[in-house]
């Protein structure tokens, strides 16, 4: 080769890297600004969706905002944080993880808080602890080193089946006791979409996936809580002071807004029209009071926090950093879709809260920190500046 060549080679060389590093800097910033947008949404919302109850437990309208507010800086923290852990340590320590998370588990049902009949939190002091959200995390880490691990092997149904039955079965055998349905149906769906994005035959990914959709609705239909759930999603008026109370004051709320709302901080749903307003609602009292066009900003951030995943995902420079990204992000993406779904009575309500919006502790700690470990996975990817 010629010394021109050479240089011409270099040349490329040095602008495709530019190019990458560039490429994975702006899916990183782009991925920040989105969070930021739906974390400022969401802190003006428990602004006023929680005022209500705040007032009346402690006669201080800013006690659980100021909790929201607490929270989120611990997130941002653990967000920094897992943004400088190589993630590869979590293909290494994922198995400990896993392990820790479902000790925690059976800690949470041997001595956990019991409300409404159901046992998902640890009172530490004056923290609450729900483990499932950091099952989340542990339990796909899992998932993507077994995948990887077994890459060569997938094309044979007993290496698929085996670590899918293994890696799911503890956690949902402990989330049913509980029970915690919702939770248990995040950990679940992401797993098969990990399946799809992996090496695992498509015919072996929708076979499991039905037997796993048959299985879920059994279940769901064998607690009479969660039967009533689905039948008042199927016709909330048919019980609009009972079952389908929540869903119908819900969209109350959402037509009282029209398109551009009643006006920040003037809602009625929170004055206990709407229960649970500050929680698994409140995209009713965004909706209510930003109107539809206020509602709409908060879907196209969510629907533009998955195209930047996935964007990450398929660009990572591994198996496992990929199936990582794959299941954080469909996590996020389904967790935000159930959650507004059960807003707009299009899905049944599971009772899960709106990722970065809705008033919740560990919740959102977990959540920031997996947008930490997208980071990292986006800031290692070839051609990228951390790149080794």
């Amino acid at each position: 080769m010629t010394d021109t060549a050479q240089r011409r080679t270099a040349a490329v060389r040095v602008r495709t890297g530019v190019r990458g590093r560039s490429a994975a800097s702006k899916r990183s910033v782009f991925l920040l600004v989105i969070v930021a947008m739906l974390l400022t949404i969401g802190l003006g919302a428990m602004l006023s969706a929680s005022s209500v109850v705040s007032i009346r437990a402690s006669s201080d309208q800013f006690q659980l905002f100021t909790r929201q507010v607490m929270w989120v800086g611990l997130g941002m923290a653990a967000l920094v944080v897992a943004a400088f852990i190589p993630y590869r340590l979590w293909q290494r320590f994922a198995l400990a993880l896993y392990l820790a998370t479902m000790i925690g588990l059976v800690v949470t049902l041997v001595v956990g808080d019991t409300r409404g009949g159901a046992t998902r939190w640890i009172e530490v002091g004056p923290i609450t602890l729900q483990v499932a959200e950091f099952a989340k995390f542990s339990t796909l880490a899992l998932l993507a080193a077994a995948l990887t691990k077994k890459d060569a092997l997938l094309g044979d149904l007993r290496h698929v089946f085996i670590p899918l039955a293994a890696v799911l079965g503890i956690p949902s055998l402990l989330l049913l006791a509980q029970p915690d349905f919702g939770n248990l149906l995040l950990i679940v769906v992401p797993a098969f979409v990990m399946l799809a994005a992996s090496t695992v035959p498509l015919r072996f990914v929708f076979g499991l996936g039905a037997v796993g959709a048959l299985t879920m609705t059994a279940l769901a239909m064998s607690a009479d809580y969660r039967k009533a759930r689905l039948l008042g999603f199927l016709d909330p008026f048919s019980n609009a002071q009972g079952s389908g109370l929540q869903a119908v004051q819900s969209m109350v709320a959402l037509g009282t807004g029209g398109f551009f709302g009643v006006g920040l901080g003037q809602s009625r749903a929170r004055w206990s029209w709407l229960p649970n307003a500050h929680t698994d609602f409140i995209f009713a009292i965004i909706g209510e009071e930003t109107g539809f066009a206020g509602a709409m900003i908060v879907v196209t951030l969510f629907a533009l926090l998955a195209a930047v995943g996935v964007s990450i995902a398929f660009r990572a420079r591994d198996g496992f950093g990929r199936l990582l990204a794959i299941g954080i992000v469909s996590w996020l993406s389904i967790q935000a879709l159930v959650n507004i779904g059960g807003v707009v009575a299009v899905l049944p309500i599971t009772g899960v809260p709106l990722p970065f919006i809705s008033n919740g502790g560990n919740a959102m700690l977990v959540n920031l920190f997996a947008v930490g470990v997208l980071l990292n996975i986006a800031r290692t990817a070839p051609g990228s500046e951390e790149t080794g």
